[in-house]
C-alpha cells in the first residue's frame, strides 16, 4: 500500500489552510530581491531543476537550494550548492526573498507558504501519459465525504496553479496536455523541452552509467541490464507484485537471457517486490539508492513499464520497451490517458508476468523483434520531443529572462 494518497494529502492541505492565509500576507509585505533564484525539487538534488540550477549559476544568478531532509542537505554540500532547510524560518525567508522560485513536482519542493509573488517556474517531472491534474479525479479526491467539498478543493487547486508562470513543454502535443492539467493559458507554457533529459539527448557513455548501477546494485558482470518501473497506483496496492510461481518464471528467463532485472519502485509507493534472492538476477533501486534515474537510464538495455513517463525519456536512447499493464481496463477508467494508451503501448502489452517474460524472450533472443521495438521508441520520441540537442535547460533559462524583462513581468500574480 502506498505511503501517501491524494484524499489524505488534500486533507493535510485544509489542515495547513491557516498556515497559507499567513504565508500570502507576509509575502506581500516581505520584498523581493532582484538576483535571488531558489530551487527545489521532491526527489532531491536533481530532476530538471538541477539541470536549470547549473545554466542559471553559469548565468550569473544567485541560487539556493532548498533541501527536505538530510540526505538532500549532503547531497548539495557534496556538489557545493549553497542549500538551507525549506522547513522552518530560514527556508521560508529564501522562498520569501526570491524573485525566481523552481520547482518539480509542486510547491511542497520549496516553502509552500511563500511562492505567492514569485516568478514560479514548474518544471515538472516527465511527459504525462496518465491524467494528472484538474484532467484527473483523483487530484480533488476529498478526505472526507462531505458534499461539495471536492468541488472546493479542485476550485483551491486551480486557483494555487495559477501561480505558476511557467512550464516547459517538451512539444506542442505535450503543452496540451499541460494547459489542461494545469487549467493554465496558452502564454503560460513553452515548448522548449524538458530540461530533466538533457542529460540523454547530451548523450554520454553507457558504460559510466552502467557502473553507477553497478554501484548501487551490486555487479552484473556483463549481463543485460532491464529497469522495470511500475507507477504508483495513488495508494492502492501494486496489481503487479509477482506470486512465488511468478518470481520463479522471473528468475528462469533471466537466467536463459543472461538479464538482471533492476526494479524501481515509484517514490510514493511502497510495493512488496521481494525478490527470491539477494544475490540473484533481481535487484531493487528505489529512490532510496538513487534520486534521479535520468542520468542512468543509458546503462539499460530494455524498459518494462505500465504508464510510466519513462517510456518518453528512454525513447530519446532509444530503448526497447515492454509494456505491462495488468490493470488497463481499470486504470483507464479511473484515472484515464491523454490519448489511447494503445497508440503509446501498441497491441502487444503484457497482461500477466508471463507474457512479459515471454515477450522479454523475444527482445533478447531476436534481433528482427528488437530493432521492432527500438525503431517504435525512435518514432514515439520524434512524435513528443521536439528538441533533442541537449540545450533544454539554456532555453527555459532564456525564457525566463525574456519574461522578467518584460514590461508585462509583475511582481506575483496571486
Amino acid at each position: 500500500m502506498g505511503s501517501f494518497s491524494f484524499s489524505s494529502g488534500n486533507g493535510a492541505q485544509v489542515v495547513r489552510l491557516p498556515l497559507h492565509v499567513l504565508g500570502l500576507v507576509a509575502t506581500r509585505l516581505i520584498p523581493r530581491s532582484r538576483d535571488l533564484w531558489v530551487f527545489g525539487s521532491a526527489a532531491g538534488v536533481g530532476e530538471g531543476a538541477w539541470a536549470l540550477w547549473q545554466v542559471a549559476t553559469r548565468g550569473g544568478e544567485r541560487t539556493i537550494w532548498l533541501t527536505g531532509s538530510p540526505k538532500d542537505a549532503d547531497d548539495a554540500r557534496r556538489a557545493g550548492i549553497p542549500s538551507v532547510p525549506k522547513q522552518g524560518l530560514r527556508g521560508f525567508w529564501a522562498t520569501a526573498r526570491a524573485r525566481v522560485v523552481v520547482v518539480t513536482h509542486g510547491a511542497g519542493d520549496v516553502n509552500r507558504y511563500a511562492t505567492s509573488g514569485s516568478f514560479l517556474v514548474q518544471l515538472w517531472h516527465g511527459i504525462p501519459l496518465k491524467r494528472l491534474g484538474l484532467d484527473s479525479p483523483v487530484t480533488a479526491q476529498a478526505p472526507l465525504p462531505i458534499p461539495g467539498l471536492a468541488r472546493l478543493l479542485a476550485a483551491a487547486y486551480r486557483r494555487t496553479q495559477r501561480r505558476i508562470r511557467m512550464i516547459p513543454a517538451a512539444s506542442h502535443l505535450v503543452r496540451g496536455r499541460l494547459e489542461s492539467a494545469f487549467g493554465l493559458g496558452h502564454d503560460r507554457i513553452v515548448v522548449t523541452g524538458e530540461p530533466r533529459v538533457d542529460v540523454l539527448s547530451a548523450g554520454g557513455a553507457a558504460s559510466e552509467a552502467r557502473s553507477v548501477v553497478e554501484s548501487l546494485v551490486g555487479t552484473v558482470q556483463g549481463a543485460n541490464l532491464v529497469l522495470y518501473a511500475p507507477t504508483w497506483r495513488d495508494g492502492a496496492p501494486d496489481p503487479a507484485v509477482p506470486t512465488a510461481a511468478e518470481w520463479a518464471d522471473i528468475d528462469a528467463t533471466l537466467e536463459a537471457t543472461d538479464a538482471v532485472l533492476v526494479i524501481r519502485s515509484h517514490p510514493l509507493g511502497a510495493g512488496e517486490y521481494q525478490p527470491p534472492s539477494a544475490a540473484g538476477r533481481v535487484r531493487l533501486m528505489g529512490s532510496d539508492l538513487l534520486a534521479d534515474v535520468t542520468p542512468v537510464l543509458r546503462a539499460f538495455d530494455a524498459l518494462i513499464t505500465d504508464y510510466s513517463s519513462l517510456v518518453f525519456d528512454t525513447a530519446l536512447i532509444p530503448l526497447p520497451v515492454v509494456f505491462f499493464a495488468p490493470d488497463e481496463e481499470q486504470y483507464a477508467a479511473e484515472r484515464g490517458f491523454y490519448g489511447r494508451y494503445r497508440d503509446v503501448a501498441g497491441d502487444d502489452v503484457a497482461a500477466s508476468w508471463r507474457d512479459v517474460t515471454r515477450q522479454l524472450r523475444h527482445v533478447f533472443g531476436d534481433d528482427g523483434e528488437r530493432m521492432r521495438r527500438v525503431d517504435r521508441a525512435a518514432e514515439l520520441s520524434r512524435r513528443v520531443h521536439a528538441f533533442r540537442d541537449g540545450r533544454n535547460a539554456e532555453r527555459v533559462y532564456g525564457a525566463v529572462q525574456r519574461q522578467l524583462a518584460s514590461p508585462r513581468s509583475r511582481r506575483g500574480n496571486s
